[in-house]
């Protein structure tokens, strides 16, 4: 059976994606805070100081690079700043990612398709491919993918992110299978409704959308990023061996409906 220590991350090097804000900067600080040695990457270098120094306010060893996942390149740096620092990587939570405005599929315009597409869905590819090579090196690892309820149901108005989130979930499960054999684990995980920064600013100027959402949920209320990085950090965790090619709804019960 394996031993899972008090810290069940313990002494493992972690990355990061998307960590400027919301789940991503929620994640830094319970990876942190479980014994994970932490790279936190996004494109605001601004917050990713502010973070790094937070957490190493509460003794944590932790750094940054400034990275855009759309890019293939700036992908691969990321990831190698972690091994060339750090010396290995075996820990990867792929959580940046985009919304879009919510508009009726036949007047989405290319450019709004284009956007989402490449957010969430080259960007985790990017990070994916470098993040295995890398786990290949050296024995092995673990990589959670941040897709949404949106890739488990659909919503109207929201087709390419509801199309964007699903093939999240497609790359999860291919690159689970192709690696299990490498002691490479790949999940995903599908939030709900979570208060991020962006969130918070839309119920401040639609309170009544606020309602609307928390209607269509069985619990009632949005998540805390907090509760949505616990669960990214399970699936990291020696306690989650025997789990792969999975994806873990942390909504509320919203798919349950």
């Amino acid at each position: 059976m394996t031993q899972v220590t008090e810290a069940p991350l313990a002494g493992k090097v972690a990355l990061i994606t998307g960590a400027s804000s919301g789940i991503g900067a929620a994640a830094a600080h319970v990876f942190a805070r479980q014994g994970a040695v932490v790279v936190v990457t996004a494109r605001r270098e601004g917050r990713l100081r502010e973070l790094v120094a937070e957490l190493r306010d509460t003794g944590a060893e932790a750094s940054f690079h400034v990275a855009d996942v759309r890019d293939g390149e700036q992908s691969r740096q990321a990831v190698e700043y972690v091994v060339q620092r750090y010396g290995r990587l075996e820990l990867a939570f792929n959580n940046a990612g985009a919304g879009i405005e919510k508009v009726p599929m036949h007047l989405t315009d290319d450019a709004a398709y284009d956007h989402v597409m490449e957010t969430n869905v080259r960007g985790v590819w990017n990070c994916l491919r470098h993040e295995i090579a890398a786990m290949l090196r050296t024995g092995g690892g673990a990589i959670v993918n941040t897709s949404s309820v949106g890739g488990l149901v659909a919503s109207s108005t929201a087709a390419p992110y509801i199309a964007s989130k699903h093939a999240v979930i497609g790359l999860t499960k291919a690159a689970a299978v192709e690696y299990a054999p490498h002691g490479i684990r790949v999940n995903a995980i599908a939030p709900g409704l979570t208060r991020s920064e962006m969130v918070e600013q839309w119920f401040a100027v639609n309170p009544e959308a606020e309602k609307r959402a928390y209607a269509s949920a069985p619990q009632a209320r949005a998540a805390d990023p907090e509760e949505v990085a616990e669960a990214a950090a399970w699936l990291c965790s020696d306690k989650a061996s025997f789990v792969t090619g999975a994806t873990l709804a942390v909504d509320g019960g919203r798919t349950a409906w």
